[in-house]
């Protein structure tokens, strides 16, 4: 049985200043995401989904969606502030919030669409080809019901950003599997040192100073159709404290961790140490076009990856 990659393009970049799932990075106009989707067909995959708003739709088709199902069996589906509401919850929301729901109620808005075993990644973020024939793997081997899910981790010092602070989920494992994910939203350099910027119970900023070498997911995670039940009854529960919110998310790494919790299944780790680097602040862009440049040139990419 062959993965789906499900593609999580909904963000509305705002530390970014614009668009970034489809800004143009390569040398004809392929976008960050494109090289993904690129690496996974070449791993493996057999269809993409990508989970976008509908006030990108356009832009979305002319610069990246309509080339790649040229090459690719591909299609995408809407997060809206709307989605997966039920008819009693929607009047209980908070109507001046602009913010999304957050990571997994964009992957709950695609599950209609989902047949098989599938990986989910973020849209502006490299993560190398290495970690998708890893995941290909895993998941081609999984049978109907299997309970046996996985993440892609990192080194959090290769995925850090010299521009500004990054979320990642901070992991504790056994044997190569998980036990534990936190998620840090506020991590950067303070100086020479790594920290983490967390908010206690009663608001109050408190500093965690980090060594680097910390496992961290950044969102490649494999998982199983049986995962589903895990995200209905988090989704379940998050909005019954925060429907009424204006900035509450619920994070995709809380309701990973939640299956190992609650004994409805395990998470394989598997190790990286691809060097991260992405699209989240305007500065990305350049660094971003100069590492991709380069691996054309090495040979990693063709200098078209699409016919």
């Amino acid at each position: 049985m062959k993965p789906t990659l499900l593609v999580l393009a909904a963000g509305m970049g705002s530390r970014y200043g614009g668009i970034k799932q489809i800004d143009a990075i390569g040398q004809n106009n392929e976008t960050l995401l494109d090289f993904a989707t690129y690496d996974a067909k070449r791993s493996g995959f057999d269809k993409v989904v990508y989970i976008i708003r509908k006030e990108i739709e356009k832009d979305f088709r002319e610069r990246l969606f309509d080339r790649v199902a040229k090459n690719f069996d591909a299609e995408y589906v809407f997060q809206t502030p709307e989605s997966i509401f039920t008819k009693e919850q929607l009047p209980l929301r908070n109507i001046e919030r602009t913010k999304p729901w957050g990571t997994i109620h964009a992957v709950l808005c695609a599950e209609e669409v989902l047949k098989t075993p599938f990986a989910v990644i973020n849209a502006d973020d490299y993560y190398g080809k290495s970690a998708f024939e890893i995941m290909s793997k895993h998941l081609s081997s999984q049978t109907e019901n299997s309970t046996e899910h996985a993440m892609v981790a990192f080194i959090l010092e290769n995925t850090m950003s010299k521009v500004g602070s990054v979320s990642r989920g901070l992991c504790r494992t056994e044997n190569d599997f998980l036990v534990s994910m936190e998620e840090h939203t506020k991590i950067s350099f303070e100086d020479d040192k790594i920290v983490s910027l967390m908010s206690d119970e009663k608001g109050n900023d408190k500093k965690i100073y980090l060594t680097g070498k910390e496992t961290v997911s950044m969102n490649f995670f494999g998982f199983n159709l049986s995962a589903f039940k895990t995200f209905h009854d988090y989704w379940d529960d998050f909005v019954a404290k925060n429907i009424s919110s204006l900035k509450a998310e619920a994070f995709l790494p809380e309701a990973a961790s939640r299956i190992v919790k609650n004994n409805e299944g395990t998470l394989k780790v598997y190790p990286s140490e691809e060097k991260w680097f992405g699209m989240t602040y305007p500065e990305d862009r350049e660094i971003v076009k100069t590492e991709i440049a380069n691996k054309i040139k090495n040979g990693y990419y063709p200098e078209k990856l699409w016919d």
